[in-house]
């Protein structure tokens, strides 16, 4: 079943789907090292078998849905590094490759999300948890930019897009932009805080910007405090009549300067079902949140 079909049965009152956790720490638990402006891009350049054994991991706890190495995978990122684009353009493409390579080996249906982070995500300097990015970088600049990373995520033929952790509705408008016409559906997740986009914006409004685009087959939130998921899901759901997708992250503090985690953790897999009531049809984990606590929510779900 395609990625929509199978969100959108969720959506209507069967089983909902479970998404992975984060990439990131999975593959420091696998013993990367990720303390480079790449994060784990530089794993899908370096050592892409760890890629293939962190998607595993989540497969074997009851994953669904795998999101690609692609975050912070751009042209421009791997240029500051000396790659060039037709170098790049093969890294992203493996990205999807390593994850559908697992998806196929898997014991029951998983679909492969081809994961595309915001322009921050490429800064390296933690602006994606904003999105001031300063005079010039509009709604046209930014699409400039995202297009060709989508362009080749799309050729590669993931199930779906995963259109990840906007800061606010100048990016997802780039995003919608940039997505269309690639002939792959996407999902638009915005990173929320207190009721709000990052940006400062009401999430109704942010979340109407998809509610009419076809192409796009579910909204919903990420790397946010889990506190904030339950209201954000149901505003989605009201706003926009699509399915719903929410995979935050630990709770944790992430301070840019220092490129560390700080503070205690709240993420609670008991808190799925209340999500899934809320409206999620797609619920899993984002930043910090690993294998068993996704092992968990699934059990949670099901």
């Amino acid at each position: 079943m395609p990625f929509a079909g199978a969100v959108a049965r969720a959506a209507g009152g069967g089983p909902p789907l479970i998404l992975d956790g984060g990439l990131s720490n999975q593959l420091e638990a696998q013993g990367c090292d990720l303390r480079d402006a790449l994060w784990s891009a530089r794993v899908l350049a370096e050592e892409p078998a760890q890629i293939e054994a962190a998607h595993a991991a989540y497969v074997r706890a009851g994953a669904d849905v795998l999101l690609t190495a692609s975050y912070q995978a751009t042209f421009e990122g791997f240029a500051r590094r000396g790659v060039g684009r037709q170098e790049a353009a093969r890294l992203l493409t493996s990205s999807v490759t390593l994850a559908r390579r697992v998806a196929d080996e898997a014991p029951r249906p998983v679909w492969v999300a081809a994961s595309a982070g915001p322009y921050g995500a490429m800064l390296a300097d933690g602006s994606e948890y904003h999105g001031r990015y300063g005079d010039g970088v509009g709604v046209a600049e930014l699409t400039r930019f995202h297009r060709p990373r989508l362009e080749v995520l799309a050729a590669a033929e993931p199930d779906v897009l995963a259109l990840e952790t906007v800061p606010g509705t100048a990016e997802a408008e780039a995003l919608l932009r940039a997505a269309a016409g690639l002939g792959v559906p996407a999902w638009l997740s915005y990173t929320v805080a207190g009721g709000r986009t990052r940006a400062g914006e009401p999430l109704a409004d942010a979340f109407a910007l998809a509610a009419d685009e076809p192409g796009v087959v579910a909204v919903g939130v990420n790397c946010c405090a889990p506190e904030d998921v339950a209201y954000a899901v149901r505003t989605a759901a009201r706003v926009t009549g699509k399915p719903v997708v929410a995979y935050p992250n630990s709770g944790e503090g992430w301070s840019a300067g220092t490129r560390t985690w700080r503070g205690p953790g709240s993420f609670d897999a008991a808190s799925a079902p209340g999500w899934h009531r809320a409206g999620a049809a797609a619920l899993g984990g984002c930043c910090r949140v690993g294998p068993k606590s996704i092992a968990a929510l699934a059990a949670e779900l099901r």
